[in-house]
């Protein structure tokens, strides 16, 4: 089976570095953006399978950069999932009304973590998530 890849889009370099390490412990290739502008020149290259978007980042927020991808033909069939430590009532709602797939909090809970991305993935792609 070919490695999936992530981009993981968070300006908290701890944070990247933890969830990094989780997923290739899980056999996924990773690419890592510090802002929307590196995410956005990271995707004229690569294609992920998932995106893990911290929606508190510097200048253009995690939601903005969703609607932008989610609006554009090339990058809209990729699976997003909100990665943050907002937590507050209607949070969930708004990273989904913005185009997110999935939302997860942090602190992340590393043993179901890539489980829960990779079923974000699955239903993305119109197949059944895992058991």
């Amino acid at each position: 089976m070919e490695k999936q890849l992530a981009l993981i889009v968070d300006d908290n370099e701890v944070n990247r570095k933890l969830l990094e390490y989780v997923l290739e412990g899980d056999d996924f290739e990773v690419c890592m953006a510090a802002n929307a502008a590196e995410a956005l020149q990271l995707l004229a290259s690569v294609r992920p399978d998932v995106i893990l978007m911290d929606l508190q980042l510097p200048g253009t927020s995690g939601l903005d950069l969703t609607r932008r991808l989610k609006a554009h033909p090339q990058w809209r069939d990729i699976a997003i999932i909100a990665v943050t430590s907002y937590a507050m009532k209607g949070d969930e709602q708004k990273a989904r009304t913005a185009g997110c797939d999935g939302y997860l909090t942090k602190p992340i809970d590393v043993t179901t973590f890539v489980r829960d991305v990779r079923d974000v993935i699955a239903r993305q792609r119109g197949e059944s998530p895992s058991e």
